[in-house]
Parts: structure tokens; C-alpha cells; sequence
């Protein structure tokens, strides 16, 4: 007889894994026992060959565990021990994680739709394998009384479930039913008719409320449009299956892998496929080549598409097209963290939605859906949030905990603990009091559930960003990360680099070490250093920030570096004062020079005439991709001298052809050029990989043409997967610099005093 003590860690509690484990030890004539702590879970298991249990552990683990370690000793058997428990969770130091929320699973669907189930229809079932998880947890370890499942007295057919280890609901936490769960606050057939009537419904789900109207009613989708002041940003669709998103975009293997996993982000899909049965208002994604595509992940999103379909039986019809298509977007009036209580929602939303449908089960935590595209043929993040968050990224190496606060815009936090960086959910831009609140929530939660107290605090180069004021008033050591030094970081800290690097970094805007605004950087990386090797031809930013906001400006600027200045006025005299803008640029006058990719994007967008102006941040050079076909190259399209790559032959070209043949030789030379650009320095140094990130990576085109280029050269290009490429990802690549800097440096003689809670 032998026994081992095992210990299991990672994504390990609320996932079912206990009773996993117990079933094992049935199968292998185990006694012993298991349980929850803060570093995972704990086992004891004892027989001829309890060994066997370890290798069944990583090989038929629950769908949504993730196991980082299986760890075993020798312990001294027990003689007379009978039977296998699971015992009660221990506290102590939280080395776990958390489960992000998940999509209803196959078999809750079952039951879903099953009219002799006791859940038919119920709007709340869940089960080990599915439901929210971090949205709805205080702290861990992860158990019922340490979530918003708190005050529900289980009934006692739940109850029997909940203890019995062969159900599918054994210490489900947040397991109900209609006799004891949450309860919805209108019906499925009131909410779909108000819909369907054209109205504008505020409806509670997992990480938020999300505004919804019927797709097809341009009218009401115009109205959401107007109410919640969302200008031209594109709107997300949801739909009942893939099936029913192929009447309106393509859809390759990849693309429907990513829609329907159980995290079920917004899916970036190109306009296409089967001939539509019915039309889009434009105004969902005016002049976008793409669409915004979510299938249903909570059980009361099913239940509209089950209402709309007639209410049939069984799931067949989960796998056929649907009529119902819903414009889903989150409910974050002026660009405000989105609502989460029913009081707040009430408060918030009133002038915006026609009906707010909420329950009495609490949203804890915020989450905005995560927002993906593929990219070379694998998943990549355009924002991180519902479905991933708090899953870790794996550090090259341990260090010191460290906190991350990022920089101004799509600002996220991050939070290491040995050789793992937790990534916060979306926060947003800095400009209201509600987001920074949000800021300081997300942080305070993030220590909480990891029981994590930062040694230091790494923020953004630039001295007036918010969060930067807000590292500096937390009264710990401090580091400042220059924004693209950052940007290559949070690569090379997914990718498991630790050593020097070459990479390019190409955004819109950041702080340069010199003072300056850099945006087109090719950075070698040596841990907590950088060295800048080049950058992008300068261009006038005539007006400062508002350049970036009206693109036209952008191709004045790239006229007067043509020496064509004096076109200025007749090729923009119809976007504003053209003439003034002249003469800011020659005379160097409020028109602060800048090496920023992103602005090289928006010059091309001017000249060509595809936005003269945008309406929200990326705008143009989003429309400009969405006229891709084929990119092309220009020969001699490009001049580099001394590290500087200067795209001006490009944009010269521009003026003589039109806007999507532009658009290809704009994207195809940009990225030829780049890789030659790169190539020399690559060689010189011995390197085999190039770090690719920053804003404009989130371009598919460019980081696909970038892709391929290198790897024609025998070059590795390490693209952006497991965060987002634009600032979504900085807090990543600052917490992995200040991690080194910790470690090279030694801890500083200033006092680290806890962050108020």
C-alpha cells in the first residue's frame, strides 16, 4: 500500500476539479482525500498504485481547468483508511487562480431546452463546466460564500446536487434553480417584443449591461447610435450560431473556432460569405469591411433566440440559421466604465435605454467582452476582457511583484506574482473621474484575490498621463517605462524571451526619451534598457493633437515635406483652413514634428480622400484597410538613411491613383519597407526574431505582410496573441521592465507601503 500527497496547480478551483479528482480515485480504488487552498488544490490519496492517478490528473483534466504543475511526495500510509472525501477549502497565502466566466455548456443547453427539466428555460442555470466565475468572486479561495451567490440558500434538490460527487454540480458555486436562484426582472417574451418593437433594451449579463436593439431596424440601431453618442465607432452583432453570422461575413475554420469557444469574445469578421437574406443598416459598422460577430454565452441570451425561433425543443436548432440578429453594446454612456448594479444601470441608462432588464444576482467585478481577430492564422486580442481575464501570462522568469498601471488610452493594470503577470480586464481611456474610480477598483480587487502586495509600481513615461499621477500618489518605489520600450516588453514577456531583442514599435503617439513624439521605433531591447536604432521620417503635426483627429492635416503635412506646399489649399481647401495650416507647417509653428507610424497612416488617409476627418480614434486607417484587396509593393517607395525609413516616394505615389489601389500599395510597400528596414540591424546583432507591436499592429494586413516578409528572410516575427497590441497591452510590457529592473537593480531604499485597500 502507498500513499501520496499531491499537489495541483493552476486553474484548478471552480472548475470541478475536486470532484474530477474523486472520481478518479473511485476508478483507481483510491482512498484518501482532496480540497481547495491558496495554492490550488490539495490531494491524499492512497492504494497499490496511486501513481496511476497522476497521469489521468493532466490527461482528462475539466474543460475549463488549466493545470501550471501536478507536484507528488511519499507519504507514510494509513493503515484502516476507508473511503475517499472531499474536505472543506483552507485558507492561507492565494498562489491559485481563478476560472474566467465561461459560455453555457452543451449540457446545461440540454437541459436549457428540455421542457421535463426542472431548469427548462430557467435564465440561471450553470454548472461546474460553465457560468461566471471571476465576475462574481470577491476572493478566493473560490467558494460559495465568497461570491454574489451568497445570500441564495441553496433548495434542497440543489442542495443534493451540490454534495453529491458524481452530479455535474458538485460544489457548483453558483448553482440555482427556479426555486432558489436569481430571478430575472421581466420575461424572455417581454424583453424579445421590445425588441422586436424597436426598441432600445438594457440587458444584465455577465461582466455588465449590454444595450441591445433589432439589427435589421436601422431606425432604432441610429437612435442607440444618437443616445449613447458613439459618432461612427462601429457596433458588435449577435447571433444565434455560426450558421446564422455566414448570411452576412465569412467565416474560415479559425474564425468559427474563436466564436464559439467558451469564452465567446467579439469576433472581427470580413463582410462576405453567403448572400444576405437580409440587409444591415450601414450604420452598424459605417464604411468598414468588417463586422463585429458574438454568438449567445448566457443562458438569457439563448432564451431571446429560443423565444424568437418559436421555443423549440431539444438543441437541433442551435446548429441551424436564425432570423434574430441583436446589435450588443456595452452599456458605458460618454465613455464611462460600463454599468454593473441595478440602481447604477437605473441611474445611468434611463435616457438611453426604453427598458432596463436586470436580476438580483450582483455583477463584483466589470468585464467588457473581449474583442478578437485572427491574425496569421492564430487568435490575436483587439481587447482583453470577459471570457480571459484573470488567466496569467507566463513570464520569461521570476521577479518581485510588481504593479503596472499603463498609460492613457484603453488603459489596463497589471499585477506579477512570481513568474506570473495578470493582466486586468479593459479599463478604457483616462478621461472621467467614473474610469479612474475603475482604475483603482481594478487594482484593489486584482490584490485581493491574488493576495499580492507590489514592491514597486511602473507607469508610462509621460509625466501628466493620469496614470501616472495615480502611480506616483501610491507612495511606492516607482518606474518609468518608455511607451514603446513597453510595447516590444509585453512581446517579449508572452513570447518567453529573456535576452536581447530587436523590435519595432508602431502606434500613434508616445513620450520619447528624448522628449519628443514617437510612434515608428525600432528598439533594440536588453532587459530593463533600450537602445532606439531608428525611427520614421518626421512628419509636421500641424495643430498638435488635432492632427491625429482630422487626417487632412496629416496630408498637408506630407505635401509640404513633397515641397508641395503650395498644393496645400487647393488639394484641402474644402477641410478646413488649409491656408493656416500652410503656414503653421513652414513656419514650424504649433506643428510639433513626430516619427509616429499612426500618422503616417492618417497622411496616406488624406491624400487618398478616404476620411478627411474621424470620428473616433483610428477611424481612417481602419476604413483605409477595409479597401485592401491585394497589397502591392512600389519599387523605390521608400529612402533609409542613417536608421531613418522615409516613406515619402510612398505618399508622392498616392497622388496620381485612387484610394483602394492605394490602399494595397500603401500596405504592401509600408510592410516591404519596415522588413528592409529591420534586416540589416537584425543581421549585424545575429538575431533570428523581430518583436512586432504597438497600435497599428492591430492592422491585419500589416501584421500579416509583416509576417510574411520577415519569414521570407528567415526571420521569426513575434506577433501580439495573449495581449492586445495597442495600449491594452502596455501594462504588460511595464510590469516585465520594472520586473528586471528589480532584479538587476535591488530593491531602492525607499519605504514599500501597502496600497490602501
Amino acid at each position: 500500500m502507498k500513499r501520496l500527497r499531491v499537489r495541483v496547480r493552476g486553474q484548478v478551483q471552480g472548475v470541478g476539479f475536486r470532484p474530477f479528482v474523486h472520481g478518479l480515485a473511485h476508478r483507481f480504488a483510491l482512498t484518501g482525500w482532496v480540497l481547495n487552498d491558496g495554492d490550488g488544490v490539495l490531494a491524499e490519496v492512497q492504494g497499490a498504485e496511486p501513481s496511476r492517478l497522476l497521469a489521468a490528473l493532466a490527461a482528462e483534466a475539466p474543460p475549463l481547468a488549466r493545470i501550471d504543475a501536478i507536484e507528488s511526495e511519499e507519504q507514510s500510509a494509513r493503515p484502516g483508511e476507508t473511503g475517499f472525501s472531499i474536505l472543506a477549502s483552507r485558507g492561507g497565502a492565494v498562489t491559485t487562480g481563478i476560472a474566467p466566466d465561461a459560455a453555457v455548456c452543451p449540457s446545461c443547453l440540454a437541459e436549457l431546452f428540455d421542457p421535463k427539466d426542472r431548469r427548462y428555460r430557467y435564465p440561471f442555470l450553470n454548472c461546474t463546466h460553465c457560468g461566471p466565475r471571476f465576475t462574481i468572486t470577491r476572493a478566493l479561495p473560490y467558494d460559495r460564500p465568497q461570491t454574489a451567490m451568497a445570500g441564495f440558500a441553496l433548495c434542497p434538490d440543489c442542495a443534493a446536487e451540490y454534495a453529491n460527487p458524481t452530479e455535474r454540480r458538485f460544489h457548483a458555486q453558483p448553482t440555482a434553480c427556479p426555486a432558489c436562484g436569481p430571478r430575472l426582472s421581466h420575461s424572455i417574451e417581454e424583453v424579445l417584443a421590445a425588441l422586436c418593437g424597436g426598441r432600445i433594451v438594457a440587458i444584465k449579463g455577465l461582466g455588465g449591461f449590454h444595450l441591445a436593439c433589432n439589427a435589421f431596424d436601422a431606425a432604432a440601431v441610429e437612435r442607440l447610435r444618437a443616445r449613447k453618442q458613439r459618432n461612427g465607432k462601429p457596433f458588435a452583432l449577435m447571433v444565434a450560431n455560426a450558421a446564422s453570422a455566414e448570411r452576412f461575413v465569412a467565416v474560415d475554420a479559425a474564425e468559427r473556432a474563436l466564436l464559439e469557444g467558451v469564452a465567446r469574445p467579439v469576433v472581427l469578421l470580413r463582410r462576405g460569405g453567403e448572400a444576405p437574406t437580409q440587409t444591415l443598416p450601414t450604420a452598424i459598422a459605417p464604411g468598414l469591411a468588417w463586422l463585429g460577430v458574438m454568438l449567445p454565452y448566457t443562458p438569457i441570451h439563448h432564451l431571446l433566440f429560443h423565444e424568437a425561433a418559436g421555443r423549440p425543443e431539444g438543441t437541433a436548432w442551435l446548429e441551424q440559421p436564425q432570423d434574430l440578429a441583436l446589435v450588443m453594446t456595452s452599456a458605458n454612456p460618454g465613455g464611462e466604465p460600463l454599468a454593473i448594479g441595478n440602481a447604477e444601470a437605473q441611474r445611468r441608462l434611463a435616457g438611453i435605454a426604453d427598458l432596463i432588464v436586470d436580476h438580483d444576482r450582483d455583477i463584483l467585478i466589470r468585464a467588457d467582452d473581449s474583442v478578437m481577430r485572427v491574425v496569421a492564422g492564430a487568435p490575436a486580442f483587439l481587447r482583453r476582457g470577459r471570457g480571459h481575464v484573470p488567466v496569467p501570462i507566463r513570464l520569461p522568469r521570476a521577479g518581485p511583484p510588481v504593479l503596472a498601471v499603463g498609460g492613457h488610452l484603453k488603459t489596463t493594470v497589471c499585477l506579477t506574482r512570481g513568474d506570473e503577470a495578470f493582466l486586468s480586464q479593459h479599463i478604457g481611456d483616462l478621461d472621467n473621474a467614473a474610469t479612474l474610480d475603475f482604475l483603482e477598483e481594478t487594482v484593489a480587487h486584482l490584490r485581493r484575490i491574488l493576495a499580492v502586495e507590489p514592491v514597486a509600481v511602473a507607469h508610462d513615461l509621460h509625466p501628466d498621463f493620469q496614470s501616472t499621477r495615480f502611480a506616483d500618489s501610491l507612495g511606492l518605489p516607482t518606474v518609468a517605462v518608455q511607451h514603446h520600450h513597453a510595447h516590444v516588453a509585453a512581446v517579449l514577456a508572452e513570447h518567453g524571451m529573456d535576452g536581447p531583442a530587436l523590435g519595432l514599435a508602431l502606434d500613434g503617439f508616445g513620450l520619447g526619451a528624448d522628449g519628443g513624439s514617437w510612434g515608428g521605433e525600432m528598439l533594440l531591447v536588453e532587459g530593463a534598457r533600450f537602445t532606439r536604432l531608428g525611427h520614421l521620417a518626421p512628419l509636421a503635426q500641424p495643430g498638435g493633437d488635432v492632427a491625429a483627429r482630422q487626417p487632412w492635416r496629416m496630408g498637408a503635412a506630407a505635401l509640404a515635406r513633397m515641397g508641395r506646399g503650395a498644393d496645400i489649399a487647393v488639394r484641402f481647401g474644402a477641410c478646413g483652413p488649409a491656408e493656416g495650416v500652410r503656414r503653421m507647417i513652414e513656419a514650424g509653428v504649433n506643428a510639433p514634428p513626430t516619427s509616429s507610424c499612426g500618422r503616417w497612416f492618417d497622411a496616406a488617409c488624406g491624400l487618398l480622400g478616404v476620411r478627411a476627418a474621424s470620428c473616433f480614434e483610428g477611424e481612417a486607417p481602419m476604413a483605409l484597410e477595409s479597401l485592401v484587396r491585394s497589397p502591392t509593393v512600389l519599387d523605390g517607395g521608400w529612402r533609409i538613411d542613417g536608421g531613418v525609413l522615409d516613406l515619402t516616394p510612398l505618399l508622392e505615389s498616392l497622388l496620381q491613383i485612387n484610394a483602394q489601389d492605394g490602399a494595397d500599395r500603401f500596405h504592401g510597400t509600408l510592410a516591404a519597407a519596415l522588413v528592409e528596414w529591420a534586416m540589416p540591424e537584425l543581421a549585424a546583432r545575429g538575431l533570428d526574431r523581430v518583436a512586432l507591436s504597438g497600435g497599428c499592429l492591430m492592422n491585419a494586413v500589416l501584421a500579416e505582410g509583416l509576417s510574411a516578409g520577415f519569414a521570407a528572410r528567415g526571420v521569426t516575427a513575434l506577433l501580439p496573441r495573449r495581449a492586445p497590441a495597442n495600449d491594452g497591452g502596455l501594462s504588460l510590457g511595464q510590469a516585465w521592465v520594472a520586473v528586471q529592473h528589480r532584479i538587476q537593480e535591488g530593491p531602492t531604499p525607499c519605504a514599500s507601503p501597502s496600497l490602501p485597500a
